[in-house]
């Protein structure tokens, strides 16, 4: 069962399509896709994941609500585990374990837009995706929805438009993104921070969510 809403982004308008359980076999990505998600909270141990948000920068996203009694999503899954196509996030690390821990899928190759902003925004601490797309993109995202039941029955309209909304600025903002990485000279050490997320991922399932193992002491 499909559901769908029309948002008006930046002028242009996207369709946005919620799915039940998986998503849909039908459905097709082209070049790198957005992801991101929605979970009751942000504990690894505690909170389920409830939505998945893809969009391949085009003009439809796509939502699968998930079922939580099975996590049987083999459609999704092949998307998200696919290594042949990029997955663009921002705060890729707490995803990519949720997706680990409940769907049982390693998501790569992976690039995360707030380890890129870390890297090249060294002038400011505000790396949150509002921030980001604000000076970067020059425009408003709201963040009302953000602590909404995302595990009730049935979504509103105004979480469904919210999660779409944290998928479609992803594109934009790697384009704006690359562009300071190579400037700084800082590419390669992005791109090796990317490859090890998966590896992060796992790290915090495993308990050392909160330890740097790097550290000295």
């Amino acid at each position: 069962m499909t559901r769908k809403l029309s948002l008006t982004v930046d002028g242009k308008n996207v369709v946005v399509n919620l799915h039940k359980g998986d998503l849909p076999a039908s459905v097709t990505f082209n070049g790198p896709i957005a992801v991101d998600s929605e979970t009751m909270g942000l504990s690894l141990v505690r909170d389920p994941l409830c939505v998945v948000q893809l969009s391949d920068g085009g003009g439809e996203a796509h939502l699968v609500q998930l079922d939580r009694a099975s996590y049987d999503a083999p459609n999704l899954k092949r998307v998200l585990s696919d290594q042949t196509t990029l997955k663009l996030f921002h705060f890729a690390r707490f995803d990519v374990a949720m997706f680990m821990r409940d769907l049982s899928v390693i998501c790569a190759p992976i690039y995360c837009t707030k380890i890129a902003s870390r890297l090249v925004r060294t002038y400011t601490d505000r790396h949150g995706l509002k921030d980001l797309v604000k000076e970067v993109l020059g425009r408003d995202l709201s963040k009302e929805q953000q602590s909404s039941d995302w595990g009730a029955p049935e979504l509103s309209d105004a979480q469904i438009a919210y999660a779409a909304s944290d998928v479609l600025h992803l594109h934009a903002l790697k384009e704006k993104l690359d562009a300071m990485l190579a400037r700084e000279g800082r590419t390669e050490i992005a791109q090796a921070c990317f490859d090890f997320l998966p590896t992060r991922a796992a790290l915090d399932l495993a308990g050392w969510e909160e330890v740097d193992i790097f550290a000295h002491s």
